[in-house]
């Protein structure tokens, strides 16, 4: 024993610490046609494949799993490519998302949660509806930069400068 009572080399339980911070990321799945692929959920707001990102996971298999795991479509992580970062502090939890683009998914969109997404819809550029998920919007940015701006004016976008 130690001198506060415990056995040698064990700890007190300790509640978890609250996190600070979220790292995620938003793939925009791209058709042959341009289009994207968004998912309505059930508050009535359209979004991107995607989530949290795993310890130990790069942002491209990340995307490549997401979306697996949430439209049954496949991707290599090696096709998925990261544009930018983007940071926002909504509702006082800091988000760092990847914002990400990959073409040629192979498989048919089906909606494996549905306790989360109601359906899968293709859009062209100009049909995205307007009711976004904050970060899909912030990404979707990153994705058409000379459309204008769907996200939130306090995200920060800190674009991916290829390598060479």
């Amino acid at each position: 024993m130690n001198s506060t009572g415990d056995l040698a080399g064990e700890r007190p339980e300790r509640a978890r610490p609250t996190p600070h911070s979220l790292t995620g990321v938003g793939v925009a799945v791209l058709d042959a046609d341009g289009r994207v692929l968004l998912g309505l959920g059930h508050d009535g707001r359209w979004e991107l494949p995607g989530g949290k990102v795993d310890p130990g996971e790069d942002f491209e298999t990340a995307a490549a799993r997401e979306l697996a795991e949430e439209t049954g479509l496949s991707v290599p992580a090696t096709a998925v490519r990261v544009l930018a970062v983007v940071l926002d502090g909504l509702r006082g939890l800091t988000r760092v998302t990847a914002a990400a683009v990959a073409a040629g998914a192979e498989g048919t969109p089906e909606v494996t949660e549905p306790d989360k997404i109601v359906r899968w819809e293709w859009f062209a550029r100009d049909a995205v509806p307007s009711a976004l998920f904050g970060p899909s919007a912030s990404v979707l940015d990153c994705v058409w930069p000379e459309a204008a701006p769907r996200g939130v004016a306090e995200a920060h976008h800190y674009p991916v400068r290829p390598a060479g």
